[in-house]
């Protein structure tokens, strides 16, 4: 549910950003926004930062920034907190993921010196390829939860945040599907924290603690989380914004600009086949079965609902979609996505594309984190609340309502994310139904 008031807060005093995960995506969103503050780099990537949107028809059309368009936060307004398994600083981190250059992490080698990792919630069953040493002890889940809004209303203490927006950075856990009496309700699942239930996630606990206090949640990972109805009852409770899942960056991005040309031009498929190499933590992480089961539901959901098989059977109907990841350490953060994919045409004759993505995880990851973080604060700010399905043109597996499909075509994400905006602003929305564009 979402409810708007007429007026939008205005974006005052500091933002804070809680991310759960100091580790080589945070670490490179993190340092890119000083270096930018800073004038040294540039927000490539980012719609808030560099889009532009289109107000008006015919001659009275112009682009706008989108930053100057919507009262959004400042970049020089953001200070950063979080946590990890490992005590490292943001600069330590860093150096470790080894994203990004030293020459680009000396010029801010003190602010990221300065962001030390509070102790993180961590539970090796549902990250068996990781075993964390900074890491909290308490007698249930209930007091983990607490420990963690400790650390956050300290952080808003110290750091005189008006403001604050969580979002999840840290691994994939294992795959799971809600458990009646833990998940369904958010009695059910307080009386689970309390009785530290197995089946409550390290991301959930962190997902509770926030929304609790009422700080809006994104879940950047593949994991249950926001799925769970008893944390969704609790978003409605506290008016609190949420959104996810897995950010949309290499292999899945590309089928999302690639499937919908082919359906367009009915292009049929039979088959689109994908793997990956990926060296670090993430790829470590995700040489565990069941982690990769987790991630593997949330890429092979894409295809599914763009080509629409019932409707296009003489197109789409049993076509072959297999994903691999390959744990491959030389490779580091580049990694290296082979699709091929098995298209066929007029009269049904046969043809082949191969797309070889030498891509950087984090580098793509890392202005979708700001996006994500700059647009929650707004929808937090405009009371909209609940579910945010406009910011499904991040997500690789966009959460839904129940008795609904998620929409993966990005240019029909796109759309809907600036159409929300125009609305937001009360200016009239852009269909391309018509002539609307040029009268």
């Amino acid at each position: 549910m979402t409810s708007k008031n007429i007026e939008i807060k205005k974006p005052e005093g500091k933002l804070g950003i809680l991310i759960p995960g100091l580790g080589a995506v945070s670490t490179t969103f993190i340092a890119g926004v000083l270096l930018i503050r800073k004038g040294l780099n540039q927000p490539i990537g980012s719609l808030t930062q560099l889009g532009k949107i289109m107000i008006g028809k015919g001659d009275n059309a112009k682009h706008v920034p989108i930053k100057e368009f919507v009262p959004l936060a400042s970049l020089n307004d953001l200070e950063f907190g979080g946590w990890d398994i490992f005590e490292d600083s943001a600069y330590e981190s860093a150096v470790n993921a080894g994203v990004l250059q030293k020459e680009h992490l000396e010029p801010i080698k003190n602010e990221l010196s300065a962001i030390k990792p509070w102790k993180a919630v961590f539970d090796r069953n549902y990250v068996k390829k990781l075993d964390g040493t900074w890491v909290k002890k308490a007698p249930s889940y209930w007091d983990l939860a607490q420990m963690v809004k400790e650390d956050i209303l300290k952080f808003k203490e110290e750091k005189k945040l008006s403001r604050m927006v969580m979002i999840w950075c840290g691994s994939t856990e294992i795959y799971q599907e809600s458990v009646p009496g833990v998940h369904d309700t958010l009695a059910n699942f307080e009386k689970a924290l309390k009785e530290s239930n197995k089946k409550i996630a390290p991301s959930m606990i962190y997902a509770y603690a926030a929304l609790d206090l009422g700080i809006p949640f994104a879940n950047g990972a593949p994991n249950l989380c926001l799925d769970a109805p008893a944390l969704r009852e609790l978003a409605e409770k506290n008016k609190v914004p949420i959104c996810g899942k897995d950010f949309k960056t290499g292999q899945t991005l590309m089928k999302t600009i690639l499937a919908p040309g082919f359906k367009a031009r009915m292009i049929g498929l039979d088959g689109w086949y994908s793997t990956n190499i990926l060296g670090n933590r993430d790829g470590e992480v995700l040489d565990d079965p069941e982690s990769f089961k987790t991630k593997e539901v949330s890429k092979l959901s894409v295809l599914d609902q763009i080509f629409q098989p019932d409707e296009y059977p003489a197109l789409y109907k049993d076509y072959t979609h297999v994903v691999r990841i390959n744990y491959y350490p030389p490779r580091g953060d580049n990694k290296e996505g082979w699709d091929n994919i098995d298209i066929f045409g007029w009269l049904g004759y046969p043809m082949q594309i191969k797309v070889n993505f030498l891509c950087r995880d984090s580098i793509l990851a890392a202005p979708i984190v700001l996006d994500l973080v700059i647009f929650l604060d707004l929808a937090q700010r405009a009371n909209m609340y609940g579910l945010q399905e406009w910011l499904s043109f991040y997500w690789k597996s966009p959460i839904h309502d129940y008795d609904k499909e998620p929409v993966h075509d990005l240019f029909v994400q796109l759309m809907k994310l600036k159409n929300t905006l125009r609305w937001l602003m009360d200016v009239p929305l852009v269909t391309y139904i018509g002539t609307e564009s040029y009268d």
